[in-house]
């Protein structure tokens, strides 16, 4: 069994991201190597599944198919996926939408249980920067409000997830709207786990 992916290629950097797991995103310098890390992040990713109640194949990071190359633009090459793939456009069926509410509340859950494993200091990154785990915490959420304001939420994760898990595309209540849902689950999750798997990284 394949997992379906999309390629976001920037000049300095390239995502790959699965289509049918939310956060399920990994970047690097070439497409070739961000493949690579997907593939690493596999076992990293099925905690999320597993608190979704959510089937995710043992097979899931062995075989991609790369169903589109997209150009990416500055804030690919800043480091976070920004650009929609053509999937992203189509219409959510109730289950589809009810899944990914899952999938990203289950984000959440496991983003806090490595709150509650890690120190208060974490150690300095590769480049000896980054963030204590509080100020992490309040960057994720501060983050959140922006991204959820993309669907015309503006009533904090509850009712962003109500609005996941009744979305249907197009979204006619939602005109002045810049994200399809799918890629604002995706969105969101992502930046929910790159930052607790960052935490996982430099705990002290």
């Amino acid at each position: 069994m394949t997992t379906p992916v999309y390629l976001e290629v920037g000049t300095k950097k390239v995502f790959a991201c699965s289509l049918d797991w939310p956060g399920w995103c990994r970047a690097d310098r070439t497409a070739e190597a961000a493949l690579q890390s997907l593939a690493a992040y596999a076992e990293r990713y099925r905690p999320v599944a597993v608190e979704a109640g959510a089937h995710f194949p043992k097979s899931a990071g062995a075989d991609f198919d790369i169903v589109q190359r997209l150009g990416g633009d500055a804030t690919t090459d800043f480091g976070a996926p920004h650009i929609p793939a053509g999937a992203d456009a189509s219409s959510l069926t109730k289950a589809q939408a009810e899944r990914l509410a899952s999938l990203v509340q289950a984000t959440w859950t496991v983003f806090d249980r490595v709150v509650e494993a890690s120190p208060a200091e974490l150690r300095t990154g590769p480049r000896g920067g980054g963030r204590d785990r509080d100020k992490m915490v309040a960057h994720v959420v501060d983050a959140e409000t922006a991204y959820f304001a993309k669907v015309g939420v503006k009533d904090g994760r509850d009712a962003f997830l109500d609005a996941l898990g009744a979305a249907r595309q197009p979204q006619p209540e939602l005109k002045n709207t810049s994200w399809p849902w799918r890629y604002t689950a995706r969105r969101v999750a992502w930046h929910v786990l790159d930052h607790a798997w960052e935490m996982e990284d430099r705990r002290a």
